[in-house]
């Protein structure tokens, strides 16, 4: 088991990459707390699972968007595992629309959630693990960050901005041995996607050299590697997990 014992927080847990990230965790000897906005009687059933793991898997209430939720996350990750050895900044919403269209509510709806959620967390975080002179922090970004996206202004720039941050604190805290880096997932098969009609889906896998539509449990593969000791010299860094979609 690559992370026995280490101790994680994982936001945006319950659905998706997130889910499988918070299993992914759990198989490789991890305890994780994820955190959820609305979804109780989800967390509750991967909670259930802990015990298959032989882990801790805990859930707390927590918007993304409130610095002082992120900091109730920390304490009550460090009261109930011991301490954090790992943040995943991985939750996050989309209210597409053209930009023409686009309500200022839904564009900072979205900059809140995504890149101020990651800020909030890290600053939450941060102080435990440069006390420690040890820590992972895994932001998931996105192909869009790279490539845009119409109908996505809003979305597309809360994921680059979390490829900026990514760099500037992986500066900022390497000389503790603190490593940052950020994946940036492709098209992946998540309750977004399954909302995707025939044609398309067509016209996703047309644009994929591989041909098809990569699975959450290939981004949370990703982010043990960059959680454990394999990934030891690697810092602000972005790891694309798309296909060849983007390249």
């Amino acid at each position: 088991m690559k992370l026995k014992d280490k101790k994680a927080i994982v936001t945006g847990g319950t659905r998706g990459i997130g889910k499988a990230i918070v299993y992914e965790l759990a198989s490789e000897g991890c305890n994780v707390v994820f955190t959820f906005h609305s979804s109780h009687e989800a967390a509750k059933v991967i909670e259930a699972d802990a015990e298959k793991f032989g882990v801790k898997i805990l859930s707390i209430k927590a918007d993304a968007s409130s610095f002082k939720d992120a900091e109730k996350t920390v304490s009550f990750a460090l009261e109930n595992l011991g301490g954090l050895d790992i943040l995943v900044n991985n939750a996050g919403i989309n209210k597409d629309n053209l930009l023409l269209r686009m309500s200022e509510d839904d564009f900072d709806a979205v900059i809140n959630a995504n890149l101020k959620g990651v800020f909030n967390y890290t600053k939450a975080s941060i102080k435990q693990m440069m006390n420690q002179r040890s820590g992972k922090i895994i932001n998931i970004s996105s192909v869009v960050a790279l490539s845009g996206n119409a109908g996505q202004a809003n979305y597309v720039a809360s994921k680059a901005g979390i490829i900026g941050f990514t760099k500037a604190a992986a500066k900022e805290f390497a000389s503790r041995n603190i490593t940052v880096n950020a994946i940036a997932p492709g098209f992946i098969t998540t309750d977004m996607t399954d909302r995707l009609n025939e044609k398309q889906k067509e016209a996703m896998l047309s644009l994929i050299p591989m041909k098809r539509i990569g699975l959450p449990s290939e981004v949370a593969k990703t982010v043990t590697f960059l959680a454990s000791e394999d990934s030891s010299y690697i810092t602000g860094e972005v790891i694309s997990v798309n296909g060849g979609i983007y390249m």
